[in-house]
C-alpha cells in the first residue's frame, strides 16, 4: 500500500518521539551491531486485524534492511497466539521499531474488533453502524479504515464532505428551517444536507425544508420509534440517523426503531486496545 505524506509524517513523528535522535540506547549497549534476528507480532487475545501496512511503514522507516512479511489480512478475525506479521533483519532495528509498531497496531486492531462487536449486535436489522469525527488526531484515515475492517461503516470524513447542521449551527443560524433552507440553497450538487434534531418540531421543520438526512440526537428508543414513524409517513425516502450515548447494550434496541444509520464514537474513542506482543524467535 502506497502511504500518503500525512501518514509518513505521522510515522516519523512517532519514531522521533521514542528515539529522540539518540536511538535505542539499551539495544546499542547490549546487542552486537551485526546481530540479525527473526521476530513475530503475535496476538495475546482474539482480534480483528487492522493496520499492518502502517506497521510495515514504521519498520521500513527504521531500516529498509528489515524484511516485513504480513501473515494475516486486514479485516481477518484471528484467535490468540497467532502470528500476524514476521520480520527478519538487524536485531537492533527490529527493537527500535517495536513499540511504535505495537502502539499503532494495538489501537487499530482494537477499533476493528470493537466495530465487529457493534456489527454483530445489529445483525438482521438492516441498520449500518457508523463512526464519527471523534478520532485520534493524525490517525483518522487509519481508524476509519479499521472501522470498515471490523464490518461497520464510515460517516463523513471531515468538515468538507457533508453539510451537517448540528445544534450550534441551528442556534447561530436561526433555527432548523432557516439553516436547512440556507444550506439547500447553497449546497453544491450532489452534496447532501443533514440536520440534527431532538424533537418532533425540529423533525417537521427539517422534513419541510428538504433535509436529505435527519439525525435524532439523544432521543430515547420509545420516542425515537414514534418519530421514525412520523418521518416515514411524511417523506419515506428521507435517511434517518440516531446518535448520542450509543453503547453495545443500547445499539440493538435503537436499531429496531427503524432508523437507517446509527452513529457512535464508541467505535473509535470507546475501543479498548487489543493485547499484541513482539516475540523474537
Amino acid at each position: 500500500m502506497r502511504l500518503d505524506e500525512t501518514t509518513l509524517r505521522l510515522v516519523r513523528l512517532a519514531l522521533a518521539e521514542d528515539l529522540a535522535g539518540f536511538g535505542d540506547v539499551t539495544s546499542a549497549l547490549t546487542i552486537d551491531a551485526a546481530s540479525r534476528s527473526k521476530a513475530a507480532i503475535v496476538t495475546r487475545e482474539g482480534t480483528v486485524v487492522s493496520g499492518l501496512d502502517l506497521a510495515a511503514a514504521v519498520m521500513s522507516e527504521v531500516d529498509t534492511d528489515v524484511a516485513f512479511e504480513r501473515l494475516a489480512d486486514d479485516g481477518g478475525e484471528v484467535g490468540p497466539t497467532v502470528a500476524i506479521a514476521r520480520m527478519v533483519g538487524p536485531s537492533r532495528s527490529i527493537l527500535a521499531g517495536e513499540r511504535t509498531m505495537l502502539n499503532l497496531l494495538t489501537g487499530l486492531c482494537g477499533v476493528a474488533t470493537q466495530a465487529l462487536r457493534f456489527a454483530r449486535a445489529v445483525e438482521g436489522t438492516g441498520v449500518t453502524v457508523v463512526d464519527t469525527r471523534k478520532t485520534t488526531p493524525g490517525l483518522r484515515l487509519w481508524e476509519k479504515k479499521a472501522v470498515r475492517d471490523g464490518g461497520c461503516g464510515n460517516h463523513r470524513f471531515g468538515l468538507f464532505d457533508l453539510i451537517m447542521i448540528k445544534d450550534n449551527h441551528v442556534a447561530a443560524g436561526g433555527g432548523v428551517a432557516a439553516t436547512v433552507t440556507r444550506a439547500r440553497r447553497g449546497a453544491p450538487f450532489p452534496m447532501k444536507v443533514e440536520v440534527e434534531v431532538s424533537d418532533e418540531q425540529g423533525l417537521l421543520e427539517a422534513l419541510a425544508a428538504g433535509a436529505d438526512i435527519v439525525m435524532f440526537d439523544n432521543v430515547g428508543a420509545v420516542e425515537l420509534k414514534r418519530l421514525v414513524s412520523v418521518a416515514r409517513s411524511l417523506r419515506p425516502e428521507v435517511v434517518l440517523e440516531a446518535s448520542g450515548g450509543v453503547t453495545l447494550g443500547s445499539v440493538r434496541p435503537i436499531a429496531e426503531t427503524g432508523v437507517d444509520i446509527i452513529s457512535t464514537s464508541a467505535l473509535t474513542t470507546g475501543a479498548p486496545p487489543v493485547d499484541l506482543g513482539l516475540d523474537f524467535e
